[in-house]
């Protein structure tokens, strides 16, 4: 739910031009999507939103253009820290545990890193379940993660 939330506030910033969290609210709203001030508040964080100013002299909300490496690698960082309970390798696959409602936003900038060894990730409300390329890469990987969550 909270991905597809993530993915129709893209959807709706891309088609117009919202300038305010309450605009954002009700153009959810308008598509059957109710959420709160707080949801609302933590989905534009967890996206990375920013505001950026229009021809008309307002602001609108936007997606960072260009995401630098070492902020993604930052971003991934901070999230492994505060939402990730265990991390563990099963053959090729490893399953990230974390706080509950967590686990897309980690999956998603656990994907932004773009790891050439990771086919892809599946993230449910606090599981996220990882394919990697083989077993040697996933063990490696699990020691990445592990040093990214300090």
């Amino acid at each position: 739910m909270k991905s597809e939330r993530h993915a129709l506030i893209i959807t709706i910033i891309k088609e117009q031009a919202i300038s305010t969290q309450e605009e954002l609210g009700e153009a959810l709203k308008a598509r059957g999507v109710l959420v709160t001030q707080a949801t609302l508040s933590r989905d534009i964080k967890e996206l990375g939103l920013i505001k950026t100013p229009t021809l008309e002299g307002s602001y609108r909300y936007s997606l960072p253009q260009d995401r630098a490496p070492g902020d993604l690698m930052r971003r991934a960082q901070r999230m492994l820290e505060d939402a990730v309970i265990s991390v563990d390798v099963a053959e090729n696959i490893i399953v990230i545990k974390t706080m509950n409602g967590t686990a897309q936003g980690v999956a998603a900038a656990f994907d932004d890193l773009e790891w050439p060894e990771v086919v892809g990730t599946v993230a449910g409300d606090n599981t996220i379940m990882a394919v990697i390329r083989n077993k040697e890469q996933a063990k490696e990987l699990v020691k990445r993660l592990h040093e990214l969550r300090g």
